[in-house]
């Protein structure tokens, strides 16, 4: 069909995506209600997040009144190079131009040895790389290829981690409230984080494959203790084991260098995961990055080509936006961008850890940041914090959070259920006005919350209300 062909199809009754969203639009709350996840506009009205972005670019959305609000969540990650990047763009509308022969199943398009070339030349101690269609899937496969190339069954975790919400990943996520109902999963055994007496005595019964761990943990931004990658790395090789970071959120320069066990010296892990900012926030990609000896040993013969594959696994126009992705990476110098930013927000936030006492700790890695909130010393602050932690854990960071966004237009969110700590993860783009803006917009937060009568409190109150319904 021809350009003009497909635009008289289009008036005389074809698909017009713009015309659709013009027509339904308005809509979007009450289909997510019917049809998808009826919790999630419920929860989006309770807290006040129901708003209705039109377009966004970089580190920003703009409303229909033309509101601007900044993103320091970047959809959990994905968003590293920004939204709407014009070098990713401009990439999958190259590679949809090019109407390649994609997915033909046999033979050996040129894009996923591109970028696998790519992402490998970042950690020359790896080799090659699967490629699949997110983080849970990539975890999947380095559950997999462990288990395989070791001929063990058993995978530790640390508590806390998350890793993923399919089975195999679920099996080594830290979060009880995750796993619930779900069971029986894989054979697994949670170990602390930083306890490698606790690793060594799981380690000693002789059946581990491997140890998973986030170098730092999503869930509440806590960080590997120094020398713990190295020291874990050493004691599981000791004993046949293998190491597997998973970099999903920490990886592609997220933490200030381009992957977070790279801050430690040593550190070579047997399999990488990677997702999330690969994907430009267009074409959902996770790559599973492994030393040789590992993929030869799952794909061990002819007869053992398709033993591990994914349906969109290296797609060309996935491929095309991880190989835009690190282009940007690489010539808009974005991981040197997030050690320095990274660096001065941590630095203007923890110079008001000393002024108010409800803020507890600033901790993390580059634009990876946590900000936590604890039990304030004085009386009258103290009750109010008792009363919201009686009812339930997480309720004063979400009473910061709402008003971040309502009053100063600004998207966080915390790092998890039940934790009093926000996170920060801002797209990679963001600059020296956006940290600024978010830490005034903070310390107008904190203010309202230390005067003990101010609006923080009130929105608190019905916080309050929703947790002891549903107790």
């Amino acid at each position: 069909m021809t350009a003009a062909e497909a635009e008289d199809a289009t008036g005389a009754g074809g698909f017009d995506l713009g015309r659709l969203l013009a027509e339904r639009g308005a809509e979007r709350y009450d289909l997510h209600a019917r049809h998808l996840n009826h919790q999630l506009p419920r929860m989006l009205h309770t807290i006040g997040f129901d708003k209705v972005y039109e377009r966004a670019e970089g580190a920003h959305f703009w409303d229909a009144d033309g509101n601007d609000y900044l993103d320091m969540l970047a959809g959990f990650g994905v968003m590293g190079v920004g939204r709407h990047h014009p070098v990713v763009r401009k990439a999958l509308h190259d590679v949809l131009d090019a109407s390649l022969a994609d997915l033909t199943r046999f033979d050996c398009p040129p894009l996923p040895g591109l970028l696998a070339e790519r992402l490998l030349a970042h950690s020359p101690y790896l080799d090659r790389v699967f490629f699949g269609s997110s983080g849970t899937e990539a975890v999947e496969t380095a559950l997999k290829f462990a288990r395989y190339a070791t001929g063990r069954p058993r995978v530790l975790y640390c508590e806390h981690a998350f890793h993923g919400l399919t089975t195999g990943s679920l099996s080594v996520n830290g979060e009880p409230a995750f796993r619930d109902g779900f069971a029986p999963l894989l054979p697994d055994t949670a170990v602390p984080l930083g306890d490698l007496d606790a690793l060594a005595r799981e380690l000693r019964k002789g059946d581990v494959a491997a140890l998973i761990v986030e170098p730092i943990q999503g869930k509440g931004v806590h960080g590997a203790p120094p020398g713990y990658l190295r020291a874990a790395q050493d004691l599981l090789h000791g004993h046949g084991a293998l190491l597997i970071a998973d970099e999903v959120q920490t990886g592609l320069g997220r933490t200030g260098d381009f992957y977070a066990h790279q801050h430690e010296a040593g550190v070579e892990p047997d399999l990488v995961c990677v997702a999330k900012a690969l994907s430009g926030g267009y074409v959902p990609v996770g790559a599973t990055l492994g030393k040789d000896w590992i993929f030869k040993k799952v794909y061990s013969s002819m007869d053992r080509v398709l033993v591990h594959s994914a349906s969109f696994g290296g797609g060309a126009q996935a491929m095309a936006a991880g190989l835009a992705v690190l282009s940007v990476l690489e010539n808009e110098r974005l991981v040197e961008r997030a050690r320095a930013m990274g660096e001065r927000l941590a630095s203007r936030l923890s110079a008001l850890t000393g002024k108010y006492e409800l803020l507890a700790d600033v901790r993390g890695r580059g634009l990876m940041i946590g900000i936590e909130f604890g039990r304030p010393a004085s009386l009258g602050l103290r009750s109010r914090w008792s009363v919201l932690q009686a009812a339930r854990k997480g309720l004063f960071a979400q009473m910061v959070v709402v008003p971040l966004l309502r009053r100063h237009r600004i998207l966080t969110q915390v790092s998890g259920d039940r934790l009093e700590v926000i996170k920060l993860i801002p797209p990679l783009v963001v600059d020296e006005a956006d940290v600024d803006r978010f830490v005034d917009a903070f310390t107008e937060v904190m203010d309202d919350a230390h005067s003990g009568s101010g609006l923080l409190w009130d929105f608190g109150r019905t916080l309050l209300k929703q947790a002891v319904a549903h107790r």
